[in-house]
């Protein structure tokens, strides 16, 4: 499909409506984009972002007490289990700034966490007045090239000073390691070293393809090509989602 970029980047998404979209799951590898997607669906539907990671710093922060638990099982070294990462989801769910909808970014990221998202919409984020008739969730996988991957990932130079971010590869700076803005030198971040992003990639496809899998075998995944240029990526994201929405509206 050949798209039209000009135009639609996130100032041009101002104008969609949040009426009958429902949840929505951004799923992808580390460096496809899903932040950013996120982000812009957010802004046109009115809907807003959620991430787990977002949500575990949030509750940490404030001290709540889902927080204080997590908290304390980090400082033991452990992962925060999957019971926890639940109550945090299910509470920010049942806020009202989600009846219209709202877009998952990082969760789920087992198949155990989809069958309990499943199994949550299902007994009880449609089961209320404010959110009448089932809405299964807009499942959308960006797809990108491993190679594509790699350059987008190891290829990003972070200037200390200004927080700029290049990329070598892609938006590379005018002059090599120096920040356009300040003349900084730029770094590589531990966390973009080229075995850091491996090992990241490999994790990826061992514990959250199948999530994509799960849902895929549901007849629920659709995927878009995010090697396109992001407004190309955005504009196909948004075109699943109307079409969901049109649907939805014909089953009524």
């Amino acid at each position: 499909m050949k798209l039209e970029s000009e135009g639609l980047g996130a100032s041009s998404m101002a104008n969609g409506s949040s009426r009958g979209i429902g949840p929505i799951i951004l799923l992808g590898s580390p460096g496809a984009g899903k932040g950013t997607q996120a982000k812009r669906v957010s802004e046109r539907y009115g809907i807003p972002q959620i991430s787990t990671g977002d949500l575990l710093r949030d509750n940490v922060q404030r001290q709540t007490p889902l927080g204080l638990q997590a908290k304390d099982v980090m400082a033991r070294g452990e992962l925060v289990p999957d019971e926890l990462i639940y109550d945090m989801v299910a509470h920010r769910l049942r806020q009202v700034d989600c009846d219209p909808g709202f877009v998952l970014d990082g969760f789920p990221r087992t198949p155990a966490q989809a069958g309990w998202l499943d199994e949550f919409l299902d007994n009880e984020f449609f089961d209320s007045p404010q959110r009448p008739g089932r809405c299964a969730p807009i499942v959308v996988r960006i797809d990108v090239d491993y190679n594509q991957l790699l350059h987008r990932l190891t290829g990003r130079r972070t200037c200390l000073a200004s927080g700029h971010i290049y990329n070598v590869y892609l938006q590379p700076p005018r002059v090599p390691d120096t920040c356009d803005l300040d003349g900084s030198r730029l770094v590589t971040r531990d966390d973009d070293r080229d075995d850091v992003i491996r090992e990241r990639l490999t994790a990826y496809q061992v514990q959250t393809k199948p999530v994509a899998e799960y849902y895929e075998r549901q007849g629920r995944l659709v995927s878009v090509n995010g090697d396109l240029p992001v407004d190309e990526v955005t504009e196909l994201i948004r075109l699943v989602i109307e079409g969901h929405r049109a649907a939805r509206a014909d089953s009524f």
